[in-house]
């Protein structure tokens, strides 16, 4: 089975190249946190094989909520982040969600149509 995780970061903000990555990397620790916690063997085998990644990229705060709350309903390991505000946002605007690790298949239902950031 094919494990990934896909990081969907909106680009409607305005961010810069290292907000944007650091942004990124926030939501795919959390994400895998959670998997952690309540998908461990998928987990678990992401690490072993190498933990594959794809980063995509959602043009509105809309878009970015749909993926959340599609992956949320499917009961896929997810994370979505807010911001703390001490640089170029306001506090608690969201950035970026991840989904997976997890199959593959699942993810891809979720963000398969999006475009690569």
């Amino acid at each position: 089975m094919e494990l990934k995780q896909s990081i969907v970061v909106r680009t409607d903000l305005g961010m810069g190249r290292g907000k944007t990555c650091a942004q990124v990397a926030h939501a795919s620790l959390g994400a895998a946190e959670a998997a952690q916690r309540s998908a461990k063997e998928w987990y678990d085998a992401w690490k072993r094989s190498g933990e594959k990644k794809v980063v995509l990229r959602a043009d509105s705060l809309r878009e970015l909520q749909e993926v959340y709350s599609e992956a949320a309903s499917l009961g896929l390991p997810c994370f979505i982040v807010r911001d703390a505000g001490l640089t170029q946002l306001p506090p608690g605007t969201v950035t970026a969600a991840a989904v997976g690790p997890a199959p593959a298949e699942l993810v891809d239902r979720i963000t398969g149509r999006m475009k690569l950031l």
